[in-house]
């Protein structure tokens, strides 16, 4: 794969090193790739490349696609961009600025047209990942809530409902405007009340302290769900699965339905 000295220095704006900008690119030429390929690809030393990819996915340029072997999924640029540049506007607005700019540059395009033109559609059904740091959790949801035509159903703990009801409120407004159902169930409690306020603006908020578990359902086909217990999850280190499947979002919905109408579930995944 050749790409042009000028795509891999202005990638620098995005944050990336050589290393990083040579490996996300041929990563966007090839849609799902590994990390031996990866590195024939863009001629990074094979004993860089795992680390190079963790660096990318904790950036959240790349997801990791589960199975075996390991392969990883390229993000579209486009996500890429909005991502980087909600992260670089908490630190400063300038640099905010440069990522906009960033999008008006030809090379933009040239990026654009890599991931279209070069990658095989993958169906959505296929596809699956992890998403290790919870910034990079809150970006999944973030995105799942912003595609969503028809319901959004969370679970979520008293620390979780208080996160989201600033971390979504964005997202679920314009949800709410789309006409999006949305329906958050969880522990409400003097500290979490005020958070479930907000969050009552834009649909219905139930409290529901019997079951213990943090997940995301859109339109009954996609879910993303943490791993680790709330009390012992470190922010750095939190870990949750995306899949897109209509068979286990139904399951799920059927069950936080039951949990809803008062109903003993009879499967619940704790977590």
């Amino acid at each position: 794969m050749i790409v042009g000295d000028r795509i891999l220095n202005k990638l620098k704006d995005f944050g990336l090193n050589s290393y990083e900008a040579k490996i996300w690119v041929a990563l966007l030429s090839r849609g799902v790739s590994s990390a031996g390929e990866l590195s024939d690809i863009s001629n990074v030393p094979r004993s860089r490349a795992y680390d190079v990819l963790e660096s990318l996915e904790k950036k959240g340029f790349i997801v990791m696609k589960i199975g075996k072997p390991i392969k990883y999924i390229a993000v579209k640029p486009v996500e890429v961009i909005e991502r980087v540049k909600k992260t670089v506007k908490e630190e400063a607005e300038t640099q905010a600025q440069l990522l906009d700019d960033v999008k008006k540059d030809d090379i933009f395009s040239q990026l654009e047209s890599l991931y279209t033109n070069g990658v095989e559609i993958i169906e959505p059904s296929e596809l699956s990942a992890s998403l290790r740091d919870r910034v990079n959790v809150y970006n999944n949801l973030n995105k799942m809530i912003n595609d969503a035509q028809e319901s959004i159903e969370l679970m979520t703990t008293e620390e979780g409902l208080i996160r989201k009801a600033d971390a979504l409120r964005k997202t679920l407004e314009k949800a709410k405007k789309r006409g999006v159902k949305l329906r958050i169930a969880a522990p409400i409690t003097k500290k979490s009340a005020a958070a479930a306020e907000k969050l009552r603006q834009f649909g219905e908020v139930k409290d529901i302290s019997s079951f213990k578990a943090r997940f995301c359902i859109v339109d009954g086909k996609e879910i993303t769900f943490s791993l680790i217990d709330d009390e012992k999850a470190i922010p750095a280190y939190d870990v949750g699965i995306w899949v897109c499947t209509e068979f286990f979002a139904k399951a799920l919905q059927n069950m936080f339905n039951q949990v809803w109408d008062g109903k003993k579930a009879a499967l619940l995944v704790k977590n």
